[in-house]
């Protein structure tokens, strides 16, 4: 017998007696909040598993809107191929439906209740190769970029601005956005694999303010 409790801090997952945890990432002002028809996927922090993970997805119906609830403490380097995984079975699934949609769950504390971040286009691209952190000062910039490093710094990268990379803050960003990128700007976001899967929706959270309409944020994400 399986049966799931949403609560505001997190997921309960009840299979055969055993109980586990999904502790969902926070965010405020979530514009999506109510979905039907639906699925989950369930993502753990567990430490008897390789790499700390575990996927739960056998309740997933490929004509559904997926939740994936995921755990805020694992790092992009554990959630990711789990993220592309799910993607690429839906993708190849032999029954669908092409208006379902992915989302994640998550905890939104503003309104004490859950709230949803779409990522059904979103292209996950692993990347080797220098970020920030590593990059020498004369580096060229060539491309409108949002950097997340590990520790949750953000550089804002613009080849139009002097200095070409400003560093900036989870409380400074929507302004130095802002301040950055002309209207009809193409941003590419590039996150470190070590960032936490929470600092990753804090993020996502703010880059989809309805304030920031006038940029275009690219659909392939890379991750360093």
């Amino acid at each position: 017998m399986k049966y799931i409790i949403l609560l505001l801090s997190g997921v309960l997952f009840f299979s055969c007696g055993n109980k586990k945890t999904v502790q969902l990432p926070e965010i405020n002002n979530s514009e999506i909040q109510n979905i039907k028809d639906v699925s989950a996927a369930y993502i753990f922090y567990d430490p008897t598993q390789t790499d700390s993970v575990l996927l739960n997805r056998k309740n997933l119906i490929s004509t559904t809107n997926w939740l994936v609830n995921i755990d805020k403490r694992l790092t992009l380097r554990q959630v990711i191929p789990q993220i592309k995984f799910l993607q690429e079975k839906k993708a190849n699934a032999g029954h669908k439906n092409e208006n379902a949609k992915n989302y994640f769950s998550c905890n939104d504390i503003s309104k004490n209740n859950l709230g949803f971040i779409e990522f059904t286009k979103v292209n996950y691209e692993v990347k080797k190769e220098n970020t920030v952190q590593t990059i020498p000062p004369d580096f060229n910039v060539t491309a409108n970029t949002i950097f997340v490093n590990h520790d949750g710094k953000i550089f804002i990268i613009s080849p139009e601005k002097e200095p070409s990379i400003k560093e900036s803050n989870k409380n400074e960003l929507l302004t130095d956005l802002k301040h950055v990128f002309n209207k009809a700007s193409k941003v590419s976001l590039r996150f470190s694999k070590s960032l936490t899967f929470q600092d990753y929706i804090t993020i996502k959270s703010l880059i989809k303010n309805k304030q920031f309409n006038h940029i275009k944020i690219s659909n392939t994400e890379f991750i360093n």
